[in-house]
C-alpha cells in the first residue's frame, strides 16, 4: 500500500490530560490511515457499542438538522461508563464538542492534515461527578490537542529516559500499596 502522507501517521498514539477534577478530561488518541489494519481495528470499535459505552462519529452543529462531521473523521468513545443522564449529557455534549475543537485546533496548527484519509480515534474519560460543562469542554479541547501533538511528535527522549530512571519510585493516584 502506498502512503497518502509525506510522513507515517498510522498507529501513532498519544495521551493528554487537562483541567481540574472533577471537570477535567483525560484522552488517549490513536491516528490511523484509512485502509490500514489500524483503521480497521478502530472501525470495529466504532461498530461495537456496549452498555454505557457508545462510540460515535464526532459531529458539531447548532441542532440535529445541522450536524456535520469533524474532518478528519474522528471517532470518540467514553472510557467511563455513562449511565446517568447528566454524565451522558456532559460526555456527549461538552466532551464531544471539546474533542471536535481539539482536532480542528490540530488541523489549524498543521499537526495533522485536513483529509478523510486519516481517522482520529479519541477515548475520553470524564468523571461521573463532573458538573461544569464549559470546564469539561475546555479541558477536552486542550487534552485532545495535547494527545494529538504527542501522537504526532512523540515524547522527547530526555523525558522518556527520566521516566526510566525513576521507574522504582513511580506512583499512581489510583494505587495505595507500597
Amino acid at each position: 500500500m502506498s502512503r497518502r502522507f509525506p510522513f507515517d501517521l498510522d498507529g501513532l498514539i498519544g495521551e493528554g490530560w487537562s483541567g481540574v477534577d472533577p471537570d477535567g478530561a483525560h484522552v488517549n488518541v490513536v491516528l490511523a490511515e484509512r485502509g490500514t489494519p489500524t483503521a480497521a481495528a478502530l472501525l470495529t470499535t466504532f461498530t461495537s457499542p456496549a452498555p454505557g459505552h457508545a462510540p460515535i462519529l464526532v459531529v458539531v452543529g447548532e441542532d440535529k438538522a445541522h450536524y456535520e462531521p469533524v474532518w478528519p473523521p474522528t471517532i470518540m468513545i467514553n472510557k467511563a461508563t455513562a449511565l446517568q443522564d447528566r454524565h451522558q449529557t456532559i460526555t456527549w455534549g461538552a466532551g464531544q464538542l471539546g474533542i471536535a475543537q481539539g482536532v480542528l485546533d490540530a488541523v489549524a496548527e498543521e499537526v495533522i492534515p485536513l483529509t478523510g484519509d486519516l481517522v482520529v480515534f479519541v477515548a475520553i474519560y470524564i468523571d461521573p461527578a463532573a458538573g461544569d460543562e464549559t470546564a469539561v469542554r475546555v479541558a477536552s479541547r486542550a487534552a485532545t490537542l495535547k494527545g494529538i501533538r504527542t501522537a504526532r511528535t512523540g515524547r522527547p527522549v530526555g523525558d522518556a529516559q527520566a521516566l526510566v530512571d525513576r521507574r522504582d519510585s513511580l506512583q499512581s493516584p489510583f494505587y495505595n500499596g507500597s
